[in-house]
């Protein structure tokens, strides 16, 4: 850059998915924040990645793309599922209908 070249700075939202212009980007943000989950936990519990598929029982190919952000084909009740076996309870809340489409979010104690 030089002295007459201008920087933009575009303010993001939330969700990079969303950014992108991913169609899937709800979803897409709530697989990234469970594989997140499950690599901080594999991390925590000191597993290499052939424990970790042990545990969880895939391969552990799989343990390695999930834990780099590789997760489509991954439905989200399979990384739910994932999260469980790694000791973390999960808990599914349907709230009370409303007029407007309803929401999906995660939240982690």
């Amino acid at each position: 850059m030089n002295g007459n070249d201008e920087l933009t700075i575009e303010e993001g939202s939330t969700n990079v998915y969303a950014d992108l212009g991913y169609a899937d980007a709800p979803e897409m943000q709530r697989k990234s924040q469970l594989a997140a989950e499950i690599a901080r936990a594999i991390k925590a519990r000191h597993l290499t990645q052939d424990g970790a598929a042990a545990l969880l029982g895939i391969e552990q190919s799989k343990v390695s793309r999930i834990t780099r952000g590789q997760f489509r084909g991954v439905s989200e009740a399979k990384l739910l599922e994932l999260v469980a076996k790694l000791g973390h309870d999960v808990k599914i809340v349907v709230g009370p209908v409303r007029r407007r489409a309803g929401k999906i979010e995660l939240q982690f104690a």
